[in-house]
């Protein structure tokens, strides 16, 4: 039962319809926004919080 594979053709056919609803320069500004929302998520899973890495990156400046 191999109902949910996913081929070549089937990656390039939806590579295509994505450059074509948002163009060739928005990409690049969609993937960076989708890897910084994935290391949000791995940092979030790892126990390791933003606001921490904040406060300690003022303290040593102060």
């Amino acid at each position: 039962m191999t109902i949910l594979t996913i081929g070549w053709a089937e990656i390039l056919l939806i590579a295509l319809i994505v450059l074509l609803l948002f163009g060739a320069k928005k990409i690049p500004e969609l993937m960076k926004g989708l890897g910084k929302g994935v290391k949000s998520f791995k940092d979030g899973m790892n126990g390791t919080d933003d606001l921490d890495d904040l406060n300690k990156k003022n303290e040593a400046k102060e």
